[in-house]
Protein backbone atom coordinates (compact mmCIF):
# COMPACT_ATOMS: atom_id res chain seq x y z
CA UNK A 1 0.00 0.00 0.00
CA UNK A 2 1.76 3.63 -1.21
CA UNK A 3 0.61 6.22 1.73
CA UNK A 4 0.49 9.67 0.23
CA UNK A 5 1.98 12.44 2.26
CA UNK A 6 0.22 15.59 3.04
CA UNK A 7 2.33 17.68 0.71
CA UNK A 8 1.06 15.49 -2.28
CA UNK A 9 -2.59 15.99 -1.08
CA UNK A 10 -2.34 19.54 -0.23
CA UNK A 11 -1.01 20.06 -3.93
CA UNK A 12 -3.68 17.56 -5.62
CA UNK A 13 -5.70 19.70 -3.35
CA UNK A 14 -5.16 22.93 -4.39
CA UNK A 15 -4.83 22.18 -8.19
CA UNK A 16 -8.72 22.36 -9.52
CA UNK A 17 -8.60 19.39 -11.62
CA UNK A 18 -7.65 17.29 -8.81
CA UNK A 19 -9.07 19.00 -5.69
CA UNK A 20 -11.76 16.06 -5.13
CA UNK A 21 -8.92 13.50 -5.67
CA UNK A 22 -6.42 15.44 -2.97
CA UNK A 23 -9.77 15.57 -0.68
CA UNK A 24 -10.71 11.66 -1.10
CA UNK A 25 -7.08 11.12 -0.25
CA UNK A 26 -7.12 13.27 2.96
CA UNK A 27 -10.35 12.19 4.00
CA UNK A 28 -8.95 8.22 3.38
CA UNK A 29 -5.70 9.11 5.39
CA UNK A 30 -7.35 10.50 8.07
CA UNK A 31 -11.19 9.99 8.85
CA UNK A 32 -10.48 6.53 11.12
CA UNK A 33 -7.94 8.63 13.44
CA UNK A 34 -9.83 11.85 13.41
CA UNK A 35 -13.46 9.65 14.04
CA UNK A 36 -11.88 8.36 17.28
CA UNK A 37 -10.78 11.37 18.50
CA UNK A 38 -14.03 12.52 18.13
CA UNK A 39 -16.06 9.87 19.22
CA UNK A 40 -14.03 9.80 22.60
CA UNK A 41 -15.14 13.01 23.20
CA UNK A 42 -18.99 13.04 22.57
CA UNK A 43 -19.33 8.95 23.07
CA UNK A 44 -22.22 8.43 21.17
CA UNK A 45 -21.69 7.53 17.80
CA UNK A 46 -24.63 9.38 15.92
CA UNK A 47 -22.98 12.57 17.46
CA UNK A 48 -19.52 11.51 16.58
CA UNK A 49 -20.77 10.82 12.94
CA UNK A 50 -22.16 14.18 12.73
CA UNK A 51 -19.10 16.14 14.27
CA UNK A 52 -16.90 14.07 11.92
CA UNK A 53 -18.94 15.07 9.14
CA UNK A 54 -18.90 18.93 10.16
CA UNK A 55 -15.15 18.95 10.52
CA UNK A 56 -14.80 17.79 6.99
CA UNK A 57 -16.95 20.36 5.87
CA UNK A 58 -14.94 23.01 8.09
CA UNK A 59 -11.55 21.29 6.42
CA UNK A 60 -12.71 21.37 2.52
CA UNK A 61 -13.45 25.02 3.08
CA UNK A 62 -10.34 25.89 4.88
CA UNK A 63 -7.85 23.49 3.51
CA UNK A 64 -7.38 26.28 0.59
CA UNK A 65 -6.13 28.77 3.68
CA UNK A 66 -3.91 26.05 5.37
CA UNK A 67 -0.40 27.81 5.90
CA UNK A 68 1.57 24.76 6.81
CA UNK A 69 2.60 26.57 10.19
CA UNK A 70 1.13 23.37 11.83
CA UNK A 71 1.20 19.60 10.71
CA UNK A 72 -1.79 18.54 9.03
CA UNK A 73 -3.28 16.32 11.65
CA UNK A 74 -2.83 18.79 14.34
CA UNK A 75 -4.91 21.35 11.94
CA UNK A 76 -7.57 18.70 11.77
CA UNK A 77 -7.33 18.01 15.18
CA UNK A 78 -8.01 21.65 16.14
CA UNK A 79 -11.08 21.96 13.87
CA UNK A 80 -12.35 18.24 15.30
CA UNK A 81 -11.96 19.44 18.97
CA UNK A 82 -13.69 22.62 18.39
CA UNK A 83 -16.84 20.85 16.52
CA UNK A 84 -16.90 18.66 19.76
CA UNK A 85 -16.74 21.79 21.60
CA UNK A 86 -19.38 23.38 19.80
CA UNK A 87 -21.57 19.96 20.16
CA UNK A 88 -21.14 20.57 24.01
CA UNK A 89 -21.75 24.54 23.93
CA UNK A 90 -25.22 23.44 21.96
CA UNK A 91 -26.07 20.56 24.10
CA UNK A 92 -25.42 22.82 26.90
CA UNK A 93 -28.61 25.29 25.56
CA UNK A 94 -30.42 22.31 26.61
CA UNK A 95 -29.51 20.89 29.64
CA UNK A 96 -29.69 23.07 32.50
CA UNK A 97 -27.02 21.94 35.58
CA UNK A 98 -23.12 22.19 33.88
CA UNK A 99 -23.06 18.43 34.96
CA UNK A 100 -25.90 17.42 32.85
CA UNK A 101 -24.27 16.95 29.67
CA UNK A 102 -21.58 14.54 31.50
CA UNK A 103 -24.02 12.86 33.13
CA UNK A 104 -25.66 12.45 29.76
CA UNK A 105 -22.63 10.91 27.90
CA UNK A 106 -22.32 8.76 30.85
CA UNK A 107 -25.54 7.36 31.03
CA UNK A 108 -25.06 6.69 26.88
CA UNK A 109 -21.76 4.95 27.92
CA UNK A 110 -23.33 2.88 30.06
CA UNK A 111 -26.44 2.16 27.71
CA UNK A 112 -24.15 1.91 24.84
CA UNK A 113 -21.93 -1.16 26.81
CA UNK A 114 -22.75 -4.92 26.22
CA UNK A 115 -22.53 -7.57 28.96
CA UNK A 116 -19.42 -8.73 27.63
CA UNK A 117 -17.68 -5.28 27.69
CA UNK A 118 -15.02 -5.40 30.43
CA UNK A 119 -16.39 -3.48 32.92
CA UNK A 120 -13.32 -2.03 34.25
CA UNK A 121 -12.99 -0.09 30.79
CA UNK A 122 -16.64 1.15 30.92
CA UNK A 123 -15.35 2.48 34.70
CA UNK A 124 -12.51 4.13 33.13
CA UNK A 125 -13.97 5.82 30.14
CA UNK A 126 -16.90 7.49 32.91
CA UNK A 127 -13.35 8.40 35.05
CA UNK A 128 -12.40 10.54 31.95
CA UNK A 129 -16.10 12.03 31.35
CA UNK A 130 -16.29 12.94 34.81
CA UNK A 131 -12.94 15.60 34.61
CA UNK A 132 -13.42 19.19 33.60
CA UNK A 133 -13.46 19.99 29.83
CA UNK A 134 -9.72 21.18 29.33
CA UNK A 135 -8.33 17.55 31.35
CA UNK A 136 -10.83 15.16 29.46
CA UNK A 137 -8.93 17.02 26.04
CA UNK A 138 -5.64 16.86 27.43
CA UNK A 139 -5.84 13.43 28.48
CA UNK A 140 -7.45 12.03 25.64
CA UNK A 141 -5.01 13.52 23.25
CA UNK A 142 -2.11 12.64 24.94
CA UNK A 143 -3.27 9.05 25.86
CA UNK A 144 -5.27 7.78 23.49
CA UNK A 145 -3.38 9.63 20.37
CA UNK A 146 -0.33 9.51 21.44
CA UNK A 147 0.71 13.24 20.65
CA UNK A 148 3.20 15.07 22.30
CA UNK A 149 2.60 18.35 24.43
CA UNK A 150 3.39 20.55 21.72
CA UNK A 151 1.15 18.97 18.90
CA UNK A 152 -1.63 19.39 22.04
CA UNK A 153 -0.66 23.34 22.28
CA UNK A 154 -1.02 24.08 18.75
CA UNK A 155 -4.46 22.44 19.00
CA UNK A 156 -5.70 23.60 22.07
CA UNK A 157 -4.01 27.12 21.76
CA UNK A 158 -2.34 27.04 25.77
CA UNK A 159 0.98 26.73 26.82
CA UNK A 160 2.87 23.13 26.94
CA UNK A 161 3.23 23.95 31.06
CA UNK A 162 -0.30 24.44 31.46
CA UNK A 163 -0.91 21.27 29.30
CA UNK A 164 1.59 19.22 31.30
CA UNK A 165 -0.34 20.12 34.85
CA UNK A 166 -4.23 19.32 33.23
CA UNK A 167 -2.58 15.97 32.08
CA UNK A 168 -1.00 15.40 35.78
CA UNK A 169 -4.49 16.43 37.12
CA UNK A 170 -6.39 14.34 34.97
CA UNK A 171 -4.29 11.69 35.44
CA UNK A 172 -4.11 11.58 39.15
CA UNK A 173 -8.17 11.70 39.32
CA UNK A 174 -8.39 9.12 36.54
CA UNK A 175 -6.37 6.57 39.28
CA UNK A 176 -8.60 7.91 42.26
CA UNK A 177 -11.66 7.52 40.55
CA UNK A 178 -11.12 4.20 39.19
CA UNK A 179 -9.39 2.91 42.94
CA UNK A 180 -12.69 3.86 44.53
CA UNK A 181 -15.27 2.48 42.18
CA UNK A 182 -13.52 -0.63 40.62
Amino acid sequence: MVTTTDEEILSLFREQSTKSEGFTLLMNKYNERIYWHIRRLVVSHDDAQDVLQETFINVYKGLDGFSGESKLYTWLYRIATNECLRLFRNKKKFLVAEGEVNEKLINQLHESTTTDVDQLLVTFQEAILRLPEKQQLVFNMRYYDELSYEEISQILDSSVATLKTNYHYASSKIKEYMLNNS
